[in-house]
């Protein structure tokens, strides 16, 4: 399993507002985003198309990426600068993240998170 290369994938699916959906397992998964929960594997998706659809000019800067696997999950933590643009309002929001999170195997399949946490101390 390439846990770090699915990650980096995610974060430049990210900033070219690409579909996000498949980076996520189905069923029990949770996603804890800067300002809400969302809990099982169709709310993810359908939290992750609201975003895309409202959001634009995605900028994700990595400094601390560290990832840990095993034949089947692997964990990671990171520290991002995150900024975008909610086109909604017009309006450019930056945050400094921590991420962290949980990755399974798939048989045959690029490994897909099964849980993940972004939280921020403060804007700027």
């Amino acid at each position: 399993m390439d846990a770090e290369a699915r990650i980096r994938a995610y974060y430049d699916a990210l900033e070219a507002g690409d579909p996000l959906g498949a980076f996520f397992a189905g069923g029990d998964v949770v996603k804890f985003g800067i300002s809400e929960r969302l809990v099982g594997g169709g709310e993810v998706r359908r939290g992750l198309r609201e975003q895309t659809g409202r959001t634009a000019g995605w900028s994700v800067d990595s400094r601390d990426l560290r990832v840990t696997a095993r034949e089947c999950h692997a964990w990671f933590s990171d520290d991002v600068t995150l900024s975008w643009e909610d086109v909604e309002e017009g309006t450019r929001h930056t945050f400094e993240t921590r991420w962290s999170g949980t990755l399974e195997a798939r048989e045959g399949a690029e490994p897909v998170f099964v849980g993940m946490h972004v939280s921020t101390a403060r804007s700027f």
